[in-house]
């Protein structure tokens, strides 16, 4: 009891007082990680809504506000932006809840394969998607006058399929936290399947499908890639591309305009997600969940029927726009029939014979592997003190990394091409169109997918083992490299290699900070598609998704360690 109340008042056991510095260094650490984040995170997107508030040219007060507004291009692109995210959400709505409960209720084997193919949108890059469905439909529609998909119906489609998995997972959640009894006690009474279905299952599932929903139409207000390739050349522009569009043409002069454009981005994602959280919260209803699958409310009769609709929708989603890529790539030219004399992979060689996308391969290997190292080194600490040691500054710090992740990625890029376009205070030196400028927003934007997994992980520690090597009077260094780190490891693996994944075939962002010489895989597959080299930007498309899934089997393999890191298993 003695030795008890002296690491109470501080002290060592035997009446030796404990040292403060301990407290001192994790303030240090905290403040140091709170003014990273604010430099490379939050200062940025300040900046740009400034920058929007501003006066207009003749001086009047939020005079920029108020003149983009007035923009004939900037209303046409906001209603349409509206219109698309609208249409999407509902194709991702009706397709993700009917999808998730007909394989989380169907008990069919080869789950795992299903559930990996079906969240195949959310692994390839949305300018690959949208090439590989620009494919589909060539085939699909062989010499007619052009793909319907160069429309906002096209956009909206595609955007939906997109999203779907968010709607996916959120209703698989939600299914894992329904209580098994309430589906037994209802067949017990007699009730119908049917009624089960409509009283009892859908009700508790409506808030996480309502989540996954809004999810959905905040991704499709920020989505830039699918737009790109097929709003630009249908001449159908979307908030994202008219930004694009402009600071391409005109150059950071309309930097003040296109921050406005940035602005409602911003507040249109961030309301989404605020209108979600109100959401959950008022609609979740308090149940007791048991662990185990969940009871079985599809008769057995209709599992086949099913299990053939998750599997007509695998190959529509999945199957069939990558092999209409790969038939692509293939392809001597366009226009040319494919047949199997006339197949060749020259335009493999033409691609892996460019300087260009040799340079594009390496640059995004090297920025996407540096960014998740540089992730992991500041997840770790960061979680450490906010989960651990209840931090408050910490806390502050974990909210403030989440927003770049948050908010499109537009918004971003712009950010930081108002604030690194001029040079650095003290060194006098822009990182401006150098590959620094890459790796900063690449930290900032994926920092969040290396910082939840190590957060849950450490949050399911118990504080003592960190209290007991604080009491013995280990120092902050050794208990982060002895305690904190090799507890979070597979943690931190996981969601390294998930945000490599997600940096490699990034676009959004580089879009607006590539410059020559730091050019990325996917803006190399944008520019071949725009400049009309479809063969070519099919056959990097295939290149760079054997990459992803190499990727994917190692995030696969580390997530067997953390059930929950992996999305496609239970």
């Amino acid at each position: 009891m003695a030795d008890v109340a002296d690491a109470a008042a501080g002290r060592r056991p035997g009446g030796l007082r404990l040292r403060r510095p301990a407290l001192r260094s994790e303030a240090v650490l905290a403040g140091g990680l709170l003014l990273l984040v604010c430099a490379a995170c939050l200062y940025p997107l300040a900046r740009l809504i400034a920058l929007a508030f501003s006066p207009g040219e003749d001086g009047a007060s939020l005079g920029t506000l108020s003149q983009a507004l007035a923009s004939t291009a900037v209303q046409r692109a906001l209603v349409n932006s509206l219109a698309v995210s609208a249409g999407a959400t509902i194709i991702a709505t009706l397709s993700g809840a009917i999808l998730a409960l007909a394989l989380g209720y169907g008990r069919s084997r080869g789950r795992i394969a299903a559930t990996f193919l079906l969240l195949s949108p959310l692994l390839v890059p949305s300018q690959i998607m949208a090439l590989a469905w620009i494919e589909l439909s060539a085939l699909a529609w062989p010499g007619s006058g052009g793909s319907p998909l160069y429309s906002g119906w096209g956009i909206a489609a595609l955007m939906g399929v997109e999203a779907m998995p968010l709607v996916f997972l959120a209703t698989r959640a939600a299914m894992k936290g329904l209580p098994a009894d309430l589906v037994e006690a209802a067949r017990i009474c007699g009730a119908r399947r049917g009624r089960i279905l409509g009283r009892i299952v859908l009700p508790l599932l409506a808030p996480g499908i309502l989540g996954g929903a809004v999810l959905a139409f905040a991704a499709s207000i920020g989505n830039f890639g699918i737009p790109a390739l097929l709003g630009i050349p249908g001449r159908f522009p979307v908030l994202t591309t008219l930004a694009y569009q402009r600071l391409n043409g005109f150059g950071p002069a309309v930097l003040p305009q296109v921050a406005v454009i940035a602005l409602i981005l911003a507040v249109l994602v961030l309301g989404a997600l605020g209108a979600r959280a109100l959401l959950l919260r008022r609609m979740s209803v308090p149940v007791e969940a048991r662990p185990g699958a969940p009871a079985p409310v599809l008769p057995s009769a209709t599992r086949p029927l099913a299990l053939g609709v998750v599997w007509a929708a695998v190959t529509v989603v999945a199957i069939l726009p990558m092999l209409a890529l790969v038939l692509s790539s293939l392809a001597p030219a366009l226009g040319v029939a494919l047949s199997r004399t006339s197949a060749t992979a020259a335009n493999y060689e033409t691609v892996l014979s460019s300087a260009a996308v040799r340079r594009a391969i390496l640059n995004s290997a090297a920025l996407s592997l540096s960014m998740a190292v540089i992730a992991g080194l500041v997840a770790v600490p960061l979680a450490y003190l906010a989960r651990l040691r209840r931090n408050p500054a910490a806390k502050l710090t974990t909210l403030g990394a989440e927003i770049p992740f948050a908010v499109p990625g537009t918004v971003v890029a712009l950010a930081f091409i108002l604030v690194f376009l001029p040079p650095l205070p003290i060194v006098g030196v822009s990182i401006y169109a150098t590959p620094a400028i890459l790796l900063l927003a690449y930290v900032a934007r994926f920092l969040p997918l290396v910082l939840g997994p190590v957060s849950a992980a450490l949050g399911r520690l118990d504080p003592a083992l960190d209290d007991a090597g604080r009491v013995c009077g280990v120092r902050l260094g050794r208990r982060l490299r002895g305690i904190a780190a090799p507890l979070a490891a597979p943690a931190a693996g996981a969601g390294m290699v998930l945000a490599a994944l997600t940096a490699f075939n990034e676009l959004t962002v580089s879009s607006l900070l590539w410059s020559a010489g730091t050019e990325t895989v996917g803006v190399m597959v944008f520019a071949f598609q725009y400049e009309g080299n479809s063969g070519e930007a099919s056959a990097l498309s295939v290149l760079s998704i054997l990459v992803v899934a190499l990727l994917a089997v190692l995030f696969d393999r580390l997530g067997r360690r953390l059930p929950g890191i992996v999305p496609w298993r239970d």
